[in-house]
């Protein structure tokens, strides 16, 4: 098996955990020592999408699942051990669940915005 970044392996476990903030602090750790990484900067951005969707930035979800999908792209179907068609599937279902309508509701409210479908993700051999 291919050695990552600790931090990858623990981006893992905290955005199976549902912990999109430890996720983006993760991986940003990473991407600051290479950025033109656009692999590692695309599963930022989506997690930090999750992360704004939660809190009721509806539009900043929207913009950052977006710039996601754009920076994934070619890096399909597989990467670093990551099953990329899985994780295109979660972003497109999101991408068509955010209301185009609303930018932003209150956090309070926000629980009341469409359940994004469940991504687990798995590191897989190369």
């Amino acid at each position: 098996m291919t050695d990552y970044p600790i931090e990858y392996y623990e981006f893992f476990i905290s955005f199976n955990e549902g912990d999109y903030y430890t996720c983006h602090d993760l991986l940003e750790e990473i991407w600051m020592t290479d950025k033109g990484n656009l692999f590692v900067k695309g599963l930022l951005q989506m997690s930090v999408a999750i992360y704004h969707y939660e809190y009721g930035n509806v539009k900043g979800a929207r913009v950052m699942m977006q710039t996601a999908h754009h920076y994934l792209q070619d890096y399909r179907p597989k990467y670093w051990g990551m099953d990329l068609e899985q994780v295109y599937s979660f972003m497109e279902q999101c991408l068509a669940l955010f209301p185009k309508e609303i930018d932003r509701v209150p956090f309070e409210e926000a629980i009341n915005l469409p359940q994004l479908p469940q991504l687990f993700l798995y590191l897989e051999d190369d």
